[in-house]
């Protein structure tokens, strides 16, 4: 193994941290808390240097961080979170590391990963969209992450209200965008309770989130049309959800899409990670060693 690769899962909460090239060859992986932005970026550049002097030098760099992203500067632009906007985030790595360092959002390093090795491994244009303490979604099209003016921002899109749903929303931007209704602090705040903790309430919760995350479903497909959706995050953890989404598109799609073999079977068209909670942090590793060889090619 004489190439190695370092990838970062930048998250809200905490930072994944690894060394390999890929699922089957990671040599080292760390997690560290996402705290100031000073004192997190000081982490991440310390444990790579320790790997450094373990033996374990990487090549370049890839960080699949939360945003929004200035993804031509490497800064985090107007996140909610606090004291994180204005972080140059590659700039600093590249500095502390000397290292080629790719950037790319939480949710375009997971739909890599789950491209290359994982769910998505074989398709096409393949949306990896995550549910948890935020909604969000990546696409990988012709083998590489969608950019255009920015990066995807699937969590903020607007869906029809649930009619027995009256709650506001949680979205500091929209109110009641689609992260505002569905993500795990949404639902905690309308149930009273965490996710993980529902109760009676969850059979309400379930119907709830599936009408509002398959609105969700069918637009990507309608604006897409990929091959796959892969879904992720903790909300997917609540017993019937995935199940009950796929239901919902099915049913919102109706027969718009007869002559698209794949939607007539939900359960092999959207589906969980194969790579688990690791899709976006092995996704970084793949980024590292496309920047990798794009630096080496001149």
């Amino acid at each position: 193994m004489s190439v190695l690769f370092g990838g970062v899962e930048a998250g809200g909460t905490k930072v994944v941290c690894a060394v390999g090239v890929g699922p089957d060859a990671v040599l080292d992986r760390t997690t560290i808390p996402t705290t100031s932005p000073a004192e997190t970026l000081e982490r991440i550049i310390a444990y790579f240097r320790a790997q450094r002097a373990a033996g374990h030098d990487i090549a370049a760099l890839g960080v699949a961080s939360f945003g929004p992203l200035d993804l031509v500067s490497g800064h985090i632009t107007t996140t909610p979170k606090p004291g994180w906007g204005g972080t140059d985030l590659v700039g600093a790595l590249r500095r502390g590391l000397g290292v080629p360092v790719a950037l790319d959002t939480d949710v375009n390093g997971a739909a890599y990963g789950e491209h290359r090795w994982g769910a998505g491994r074989g398709q096409g244009t393949v949306v990896y969209v995550t549910v948890g303490t935020g909604i969000g979604g990546g696409a990988i099209v012709n083998g590489q992450p969608l950019h255009g003016l920015l990066h995807p921002e699937m969590g903020h899109l607007h869906v029809r209200r649930h009619p027995d749903d009256d709650f506001a929303g949680t979205c500091p931007f929209h109110g009641d965008c689609i992260e505002g209704l569905a993500s795990g602090p949404a639902i905690e705040r309308r149930a009273g309770r965490p996710a993980r903790d529902l109760g009676p309430l969850r059979a309400r919760t379930v119907e709830l989130e599936a009408h509002y995350l398959a609105q969700l479903m069918s637009s990507i497909i309608y604006l897409l049309m990929p091959h796959r959706i892969v879904v992720g995050g903790g909300v997917l953890n609540i017993p019937g959800l995935l199940d009950a989404v796929r239901d919902a598109t099915a049913a919102r799609l109706g027969k718009a899409l007869d002559a698209v073999p794949a939607t007539a079977r939900m359960d092999e068209y959207i589906v969980p990670p194969d790579l688990g909670t690791f899709s976006g942090v092995l996704g970084a590793l793949g980024l590292a060693e496309h920047e990798y060889q794009r630096s080496r090619s001149g």
